[in-house]
């Protein structure tokens, strides 16, 4: 899961199946002195590929996506309006908050868009460099096409 926000090393971390927002917290070196913690539900499960936000003071929290959503592929509805990164508008931070897309792969999508224009579609994202079928599979749930 992605843990970013008010933590020491935000980042992708690794842990157990059933593991809650504390525990992913904690991986991720514990939170900053800014850190305001009352709107998390420490104790909640988190899935695998779900982003946690430690906001800081005066920052309203963003849920984190929880572990029950009966299956991985091939569900219909549970899209939720702007949880999918655009990736025809989203800037380097906000693809640096993709799982497993760093600063290089980042740019590399924005470079990509600035010299063949807007991606018609999620699908074109594989003629990145740096993206390769794993990777694409991982993304392809979590971003979107619009505008452009």
């Amino acid at each position: 899961m992605h843990v970013a926000g008010a933590v020491q090393k935000p980042g992708v971390v690794s842990l157990p199946v059933g593991s809650r927002i504390f525990q992913a917290i904690e991986a991720a070196g514990g939170v900053v002195s800014n850190a305001e913690l009352n709107g998390l539900n420490l104790a909640e499960v988190v899935s695998d590929g779900a982003k946690i936000q430690v906001p800081v003071v005066g920052e309203v929290p963003q849920p984190a996506p929880l572990a029950g959503s009966s299956g991985a592929a091939g569900g219909t509805g549970g899209d939720v309006a702007g949880a999918k990164v655009n990736i025809n508008t989203a800037s380097l931070e906000e693809l640096g908050t993709l799982p497993r897309v760093g600063p290089v792969t980042a740019q590399g999508i924005i470079d990509w868009r600035k010299e063949h224009g807007p991606f018609a579609s999620v699908d074109e994202l594989d003629a990145v460099d740096g993206i390769g079928p794993k990777l694409m599979e991982s993304l392809k749930d979590l971003v979107t096409v619009q505008g452009g």
